[in-house]
């Protein structure tokens, strides 16, 4: 078993829609980023890579790469999990914390925990997400940026070939 952390932070713009965990959250204020500057999932993304030892999301996902200008982060959690399936990993559960002051997420949690489960190939009890403000304090809390952490557990495949625990 390995387990993974991952971070990320992205800019609040009125420019943007704001997208978390493949939900588009209605707010005044978006998320800049070369693809759809998704926090959570990057988060989880490089807690998965770094898990398996297999880099971060900018080795596989350079933000010059025109490839991915506006790609769906959830796209791209995708081809992670077939980087971790060819590796050998199956993903017992993943736990991520959303840092934002506004808009309020708790209506938008269970749709963001049936996108991981459905991409990630795991139920839906094997996926946490939690939002937390930080009481006006720092750019999350001055609505500068959102943050977000991940953890992740990876197991080793039974039988790598197959996908099969």
């Amino acid at each position: 078993m390995r387990i993974g952390h991952g971070y990320d932070v992205h800019r609040l713009v009125s420019s943007r829609k704001l997208i978390l965990g493949g939900v588009e959250i209605p707010h005044y204020l978006g998320l800049l980023g070369h693809s759809d500057a998704d926090v959570v999932t990057h988060a989880l993304m490089d807690a998965l890579l770094g898990a398996a030892a297999l880099g971060d999301i900018g080795t596989h996902f350079p933000d010059n790469d025109p490839a991915y200008a506006g790609a769906s982060s959830l796209t791209l959690l995708g081809r992670v999990m077939e980087l971790l399936r060819q590796a050998g990993w199956q993903v017992e559960n993943a736990d991520m914390t959303i840092l934002a002051q506004q808009p309020k997420l708790k209506g938008h949690i269970p749709q963001m925990r049936q996108n991981y489960a459905r991409v990630m190939g795991v139920p839906v009890d094997c996926i946490s997400v939690k939002a937390t403000t930080e009481e006006g304090l720092g750019f999350t809390g001055t609505e500068q940026g959102i943050a977000a952490h991940a953890v992740v557990l990876l197991q080793t495949l039974k039988n790598p070939a197959d996908g099969e625990i």
